[in-house]
């Protein structure tokens, strides 16, 4: 099997991580378990680590889809972990048994669920199930208004209620639009009439004609029912297509029921269901 190589990569190191993906990014949907946009997200910690494999030969051939400047060991996945999921996207012909072969030192015990890559001997889990659902480009009408920073901590204020537990906090966002992702990410709020910050969404960009994401999405338990997450979503697809996307895919468990039926009521459709890869007899 050809030899791959894993690198441990810190923020300021993930430019050519997100190059790949972007590269790897389709029209239709993220492929594998990762989009940039995901990378973005897990860049507010300033501490955040990504996985970079690369293809150990080195050719002397770099990759045409990338910048060139960089050496000739051409990426063939990436990937974080998730908590207790590895997520991971691999390039289109990356041979998929050398990367579960070498992530088996990522996969300790607790680490028990694969996202994106097949681990031999794992199964499918069967106790959940995600749905990719994904919105054509089309004109919308929203209430929704960009993010700038003067309006960034009611942005948060929004996260921070909508997520029981989140710690999202003023200096995550603005590590997160100070990373190297940052430039990839749009961001919709919608007020009240009386002015209180209600929903808010953040889109992530892959380039013109590929797919863009959201991630993530949150109405302020305050303000549900109202319209003003569908508002938020739409208002980030908008920003997504005025940048050129094919189309905008969104991930959530097919049990969230209220989630679905947002995005549903902003137009978008389920375009498959995905499960992760779990651990024989864990726990």
């Amino acid at each position: 099997m050809p030899p791959v190589t894993r690198r441990t990569l810190s923020p300021a190191d993930t430019p050519r991580a997100l190059r790949a993906l972007s590269a790897w990014t389709p029209a239709d949907a993220p492929a594998g378990g990762l989009h940039p946009g995901d990378v973005g997200w897990l860049l507010r910690h300033a501490d955040a680590t990504v996985h970079l494999w690369v293809d150990a030969r080195g050719d002397g051939r770099p990759d045409p889809r990338l910048d060139p400047r960089y050496d000739a060991a051409s990426p063939v996945a990436v990937g974080f972990l998730d908590g207790p999921v590895l997520r991971v996207t691999a390039a289109p012909d990356a041979d998929l048994g050398a990367l579960a072969a070498d992530a088996e030192e990522l996969l300790v015990p607790g680490n028990d669920w694969s996202d994106g890559l097949p681990v031999p001997g794992w199964r499918p889990d069967p106790a959940e199930t995600w749905l990719v659902l994904s919105w054509t480009p089309r004109p919308v009408t929203t209430r929704a208004e960009p993010v700038g920073e003067p309006d960034a901590a009611d942005r948060v204020r929004v996260h921070r209620a909508a997520f029981t537990g989140s710690t999202f906090a003023l200096k995550h966002w603005e590590t997160m639009r100070a990373s190297p992702a940052g430039h990839l990410a749009v961001e919709s709020l919608v007020r009240t009439p009386d002015g209180d910050p209600a929903a808010a969404a953040t889109g992530w960009f892959a380039g013109k004609g590929r797919c863009g994401l959201l991630e993530p999405v949150g109405t302020h338990p305050d303000h549900r029912g109202h319209g003003y997450g569908r508002d938020a979503v739409r208002g980030a697809c908008a920003a997504l297509a005025d940048r050129g996307v094919s189309a905008v895919a969104v991930l959530t468990p097919a049990s969230n029921e209220a989630a679905v039926a947002l995005y549903r009521s902003a137009g978008f459709t389920v375009l498959r269901e995905n499960h992760d890869w779990t651990r024989p007899g864990r726990g």
